[in-house]
């Protein structure tokens, strides 16, 4: 043994220790008459995290690791063989990691990048991280380039992990030793030491100028030959911080000033869809009588002549909100309570008539399918009467949407219950009057006439298949 080298001697000499470690805890839970089976990982496996441990951890600087509490744990963990607790604390570490970074850097920038709709405006300075998602933490972190996109694939693959095979969830999955100590060093270099790029810098002091100083004319242009070096997802983020900066109540009119002279130079490379979001904040801020918020959303797209993202009606995110909170209550546990008055909302926001905007119409009229058709346990008796309403009043192009809405991969998948397939049948019926189309009135009779199959395989058969793609246009 005395001929080993040190390193084996040493290696082997702390497997004895993990081992001897091991038997005095299942020493207590014998005592305790608890399982001591299947519990701890092998002292091998433990040993290969501990075989590079020093070199992993060597990377992080000497006054970071002394303040690393949660990594104590990973290590604390790791020894006593719990690797799913370890995968745990190794993403606490990270994720409060990622909050110091997004502090430090521009908090506001990370919350009108990285949160969207009414969670925004629930959310403003540091004391807020903690109500920020995981995953949407780390995306709108990556997104405003305080990690790479790279990091941000494999933090992805941590969090699912970490989600399935870690103490946060019951599971009998294993994680090796190599594997452990390989998300210890991603997590490291792609958090904990990853230098910000000098772009992510150069966005963070811009956006801090143009909150607390003048910028000139000539300034505006050397800003200008800087952004054209951005990215296409660096420039929407910069234009949302934008935004997001000239609606707030406290700005004042030299910050206003600024983005009036920096704004055009980036307009032309913001995406339409981004755009679009202006746009719809514009009208979010009017439904809710938001009279500031509508006034200076108003004018930064004036800015830009950009009013044409607005919206036509105004009515577009209140729908799109009450079809979010209407599905959420539909495929909730109490929906034959909460489902009806979000239906009333719907239908009072869209009137009698059925004045739908464009842009939420395809969405509004799935979601009026999927809870006509149930949750395939029973009928929404307070609700029912408003969908039929709905249904029956369906323009010929709304109802080929409705009919064929079997192309949408929920309304099948509903379609596997007897009474969601009883209660299409029953769509069909109500909906065909006001079919239009030939071509659609065929498919219809071929599913109400011949079709022998169950309604859920409906797109496996051929000769609906082929009608459907011919149809697609008819399905916008």
């Amino acid at each position: 043994m005395s001929n080993l080298p040190q390193e084996i001697q040493n290696y082997n000499k702390g497997l004895t220790v993990l081992s001897n470690f091991e038997e005095g805890l299942k020493d207590v839970l014998t005592l305790h008459s608890l399982p001591v089976e299947n519990i701890f990982v092998e002292t091998q496996e433990r040993g290969k995290v501990f075989k590079n441990l020093s070199n992993v951890l060597n990377q992080i600087p000497l006054q970071d690791r002394q303040q690393s509490i949660y990594l104590s744990k990973f290590i604390a963990s790791t020894a006593s063989g719990l690797f799913d607790a370890a995968l745990n604390y190794l993403w606490n570490e990270t994720i409060l990691q990622i909050r110091k970074r997004v502090s430090q850097y521009d908090i506001e920038f990370f919350y009108d990048n990285a949160v969207s709709g009414e969670k925004r405006k629930r959310v403003k300075d540091e004391s807020d991280l903690d109500k920020i998602d995981d995953y949407d933490l780390i995306k709108g972190a990556k997104e405003i380039g305080l990690i790479s996109d790279l990091g941000f694939k494999h933090l992805e693959y941590i969090n699912y992990m970490r989600n399935w095979a870690s103490a946060a969830h019951p599971n009998n999955s294993q994680i090796r030793g190599l594997q452990l100590i390989d998300w210890l060093e991603t997590c490291i270099k792609e958090v904990i030491t990853l230098p910000i790029s000098n772009i992510t810098v150069r966005i963070k002091h811009l956006l801090q100028g143009v909150k607390n100083t003048s910028i000139s004319d000539k300034d505006a242009e050397e800003i200008a030959l800087f952004t054209a070096e951005l990215t296409q997802e660096q420039i929407n983020n910069l234009a949302s911080g934008f935004f997001g900066i000239y609606v707030k109540s406290e700005t004042d009119n030299q910050t206003h000033q600024n983005i009036n002279k920096l704004l055009p130079n980036i307009w032309g490379r913001v995406s339409e869809e981004v755009k679009n979001t202006f746009g719809l904040r514009y009208a979010d801020y009017t439904a809710n009588n938001n009279q500031i918020g509508k006034k200076l959303s108003r004018q930064f797209l004036q800015i830009v002549n950009a009013e044409s993202n607005i919206p036509d009606p105004l009515r577009t995110m209140e729908i799109d909100n009450t079809i979010d909170e209407f599905l959420s209550a539909h495929r909730g546990f109490n929906n034959f309570y909460t489902e009806p008055a979000l239906a009333r909302q719907l239908l009072r926001l869209v009137g009698d008539d059925l004045k739908i905007p464009k842009s939420v119409e395809k969405k509004f009229i799935i979601a009026i399918v999927e809870a006509f058709l149930t949750n395939g346990n029973g009928i929404a008796i307070n609700a029912n009467d408003i969908y039929k309403k709905i249904l029956t009043n369906l323009n010929s192009h709304q109802g080929n949407i409705a009919v064929l809405s079997f192309t949408d991969s929920k309304i099948s998948s509903r379609l596997q219950f007897e009474l969601c397939e009883k209660k299409y049948k029953e769509l069909i019926e109500i909906v065909k009057p006001s079919i239009t189309s030939p071509p659609v009135n065929e498919v219809i009779d071929y599913i109400t006439n011949q079709f022998n199959g169950k309604y859920m395989n409906l797109m496996n058969d051929k000769r609906i298949k082929t009608s459907i793609e011919n149809l697609k246009i008819l399905l916008k």
